[in-house]
Parts: structure tokens; C-alpha cells; sequence
């Protein structure tokens, strides 16, 4: 039995059809076809019903799934511990923020294929929350706040970030003195997400409310310095435009939590050494690169 064929099963399972499996291990549908039918050959069963939609798990696909996970698990250990020390191999899959991710974590994964030649680096950019389990992501690059989850994080540097408005929304609307005041404004956001301040000792949350949303923070810079609303924005994409008085900091008295840079991985039991190793990468390269650093928690 080929391990091979044991993974790609596992991800025609998980991604729920052949072509997104396929697309997922960077081979042709052909590819995934011959190694299922080879398995389901060496084993003498069924393990995934063909649909026009997709692919199905029999009943024991289903059985047989958690077990194949499993030994491929076990696999990846053990070839980890015979590899020489820093070698590399195999593939990763990252899911790294659009917003941040080519200016500020690319550099970094370049570094990571440039040492680790027999590394397959497969990055996939975007603002949107992408579900690692669900599409097969062995890590993520996540910046902000943590929701409470089942995944495993690390944080590998801070972020900081203020409220501000455009001049001309301050002339128009006023701007809010305090974070309940914040629900008679106009907000800019990616979706229904949650304000913190910080009042002293304490950290007050508000629901902002607001026509403007966007799933990128350039495109909510954009919308502040239109004089659409205010916005919850990070320093290191609101620094220029404070600089040159597009942008007003407001409401100071109340700043926001610092949030945090996080790699996010599954749970599990083992943490990848190639996991392990893009985290210490990125730690160094955010310390081998103040300006970096200072674009992320740059503070007023």
C-alpha cells in the first residue's frame, strides 16, 4: 500500500471530490483517479461513491478515512526524525491575509523555499477566513484578534492599530469621544465584527454599525479617507495618511488592545517541523527587519 495513495484518498475525502483534491496536491485528475482505484484495489473495497457533484465516502470510507489520516501522520514523523537536521521536504500549504501578506510575510516564505530547495511552498492569499481543516491548510498566517477556536496558535509579533476619520467626515459628523458613541457613526468594516478599547483597567467592546464594508484593509483606507465613516484601521496601513492629514487619529483617550501576528495550525498532537520552521523564520525575519516591525506596531 502507497502512502501516497493512503494521502491522496485522505484529501479527495476531506476537499469532497476529485478536482478539488487535485487541485489541492498540484497533480491532474488522472493522477488522483489511479491512485484511489489503486487502493480501493489493494483493499478490496469501495471507499468513495462518484457522484456528478463530487465524491461521497462510503461506510467504509468513513471508517477507513481516520485511520489513513492517522498513518500518514505517523509517516510524516517519522521522516521527519530521519532527515538531516533543517532539511525539508515534502509540501506546505499556507493561507496568508491579502492584506499585510505580499508586503510583510512574502519575503519571509521566499527565504523559506530559498533554504529548503526539496520544499514544496504552496502560499494562497487572501482576506476572507479560510477554514484550514476544510481545505487542507497545514498552517495559516492570521493578524488581528483570536477568536476562541480549536486550532493551535503562535504569536510571532504584535500589531497595532487606532481609530481614525478623514477631516471632512470630522467636519460633517463630529468624531465619538467615547466607545458608546461609536454606534451614531458611520463604521467601516469587514463584516460584523467586534471593537475593543481599553478605559483604564478595563477593555470595553462595542458593535459598530455601518453601509461600508470591504473583506481588505486597503479598500477600508480607501473608504476613511473618502469620508465614509471611521475606521478601526492598522498603523502600518494608516501611518502615511495620518502623516499627511488625510487621516485624523480620534477618540485617543481610548485606544485599542495591541492584536497580535499569529500562525495558526490544526489540532493535533505533533506540530510539523515545517511548521516549526516557518515560525522561527518569521520571528527572524521580523527581527533582521526593524522597518517591518515598525510598519506593523507603529503606534501614535
Amino acid at each position: 500500500m502507497d502512502i501516497e495513495d493512503l494521502r491522496t484518498f485522505v484529501e479527495v475525502a476531506d476537499a469532497g471530490g476529485v478536482s478539488p483534491a487535485a487541485r489541492r496536491l498540484g497533480v491532474a485528475k488522472s493522477i488522483v483517479s489511479r491512485r484511489l482505484g489503486r487502493l480501493e484495489t489493494d483493499l478490496g473495497v469501495q471507499l468513495l461513491a462518484r457522484t456528478t457533484r463530487g465524491a461521497a465516502l462510503t461506510e467504509a470510507g468513513q471508517v477507513f478515512r481516520d485511520h489513513a489520516a492517522r498513518a500518514c501522520a505517523e509517516i510524516d514523523t517519522a521522516r521527519e526524525t530521519l532527515l538531516p537536521e533543517g532539511d525539508l521536504r515534502g509540501r506546505l500549504r499556507i493561507a496568508a491575509p491579502l492584506t499585510f501578506g505580499p508586503t510583510h510575510f512574502a519575503m519571509a516564505l521566499a527565504e523559506m523555499g530559498r533554504r529548503h530547495p526539496q520544499l514544496h511552498i504552496h502560499t494562497y492569499y487572501s482576506d476572507r477566513f479560510v477554514d484550514l481543516v476544510a481545505e487542507g491548510f497545514d498552517c495559516g498566517i492570521r493578524v488581528g484578534y483570536l477568536p476562541d477556536s480549536s486550532l493551535i496558535a503562535r504569536c510571532v509579533g504584535p500589531i497595532y492599530g487606532k481609530l481614525v476619520a478623514s477631516p471632512d467626515y470630522i467636519k460633517a459628523h463630529g468624531e465619538p469621544a467615547s466607545p458608546d458613541e461609536i454606534s451614531t457613526h458611520e463604521a467601516l468594516m469587514q463584516g460584523t465584527e467586534a471593537w475593543q478599547f481599553v478605559d483604564g483597567d478595563t477593555v470595553v467592546t462595542v458593535h459598530p454599525r455601518g453601509r461600508f464594508k470591504a473583506d481588505n484593509g486597503i479598500a477600508l483606507v480607501a473608504a476613511a479617507v473618502a469620508g465614509l465613516g471611521i475606521g478601526w484601521l492598522p498603523d502600518g496601513l494608516t501611518a502615511e495618511y495620518v502623516a499627511s492629514g488625510a487621516l485624523v487619529p480620534i477618540m485617543t483617550r481610548y485606544p485599542p488592545p495591541a492584536a497580535g501576528i499569529y500562525v495558526v495550525r490544526p489540532p493535533g498532537q505533533h506540530s510539523p517541523r515545517k511548521v516549526r520552521v516557518l515560525i522561527d523564520l518569521l520571528l527572524e525575519c521580523f527581527d533582521s527587519a526593524p522597518e517591518l516591525t515598525a510598519a506593523l506596531d507603529r503606534r501614535a
